[in-house]
C-alpha cells in the first residue's frame, strides 16, 4: 500500500485530479475530444479559427477576452493558449475575415468583417456544434464535479501519507488501514 501511494495514487488524490472526478467520460483523443487527464486537442483543423470568428462576430474582442470567453463557455475546462489565439487572429485579419480596431492601451480588438460574417453564415451549423461542444464540457464538469468528495479524498490521502511519514507504519498498521478502506468501499457500493 505504501508503495502504491508513493508511486502514483497520491498524484490524483487531493490534487486537481487532472480531468476532475469522473473525467474519464470526456472521451478519448481526436478532434473535439479531450483524452485522459484532459489532454488532447479540443479543436479539429480550422475549428478554433471558426470559433474565434463567431465570437468576434458577436462583439469586438481582444485576444485575452477571447481566451476567457472560450474558458467560460467550457466551464473552465478548456482555455486556448495565447500561442494559438493570436496567430489565428492574425490569420483571420490576413484573410480579410477580421478587422483590427483600436482597443484599450496597446491591446487590439478584433471584429468580424463583412466577409467574415458571410463565412460564418455559411458555416453556422458547424459553429453552433463547436459552441455546443464547449458548453457540453461545462455541463459535464458540473455533473461530475464533486468538491466535497475531492476534499474528503484529499484528506484521506494526506492522513495515510502523514501516518506513513510518522515512522510507525508496521504491517499491523497497514492491515488496519486496509480494513478501514475496504469497509468504506463496501459502504459506498451500498449507497
Amino acid at each position: 500500500m505504501a508503495a502504491m501511494i508513493m508511486t502514483g495514487w497520491g498524484r490524483h488524490w487531493g490534487s486537481d485530479w487532472g480531468a476532475g472526478f469522473g473525467g474519464e467520460g470526456r472521451g478519448r483523443g481526436g478532434p473535439g475530444r479531450r483524452g485522459p487527464g484532459g489532454r488532447g486537442r479540443m479543436f479539429g483543423s480550422g475549428e478554433l479559427r471558426l470559433a474565434l470568428l463567431g465570437l468576434i462576430a458577436e462583439a469586438p474582442r481582444h485576444g485575452y477576452e477571447l481566451i476567457k470567453a472560450i474558458e467560460e463557455l467550457s466551464g473552465g475546462q478548456y482555455a486556448p493558449s495565447p500561442g494559438v489565439v493570436y496567430p489565428t487572429l492574425s490569420l483571420l485579419t490576413d484573410e480579410g475575415m477580421a478587422e483590427e480596431q483600436a482597443g484599450e492601451g496597446s491591446r487590439k480588438s478584433f471584429s468580424a468583417s463583412a466577409a467574415g460574417r458571410a463565412e460564418l453564415g455559411d458555416r453556422q451549423e458547424e459553429y453552433d456544434a463547436i459552441i455546443a461542444r464547449l458548453k457540453g464540457l461545462a455541463e459535464e464538469s458540473e455533473r461530475t464535479s464533486a468538491p466535497p468528495l475531492k476534499r474528503a479524498m484529499g484528506n484521506l490521502f494526506h492522513a495515510v501519507k502523514n501516518r506513513m511519514a510518522s515512522g510507525d507504519f508496521d504491517r499491523e498498521t497497514v492491515h488496519s488501514i486496509a480494513e478501514i478502506l475496504d469497509e468504506a468501499a463496501r459502504k459506498i457500493e451500498r449507497l
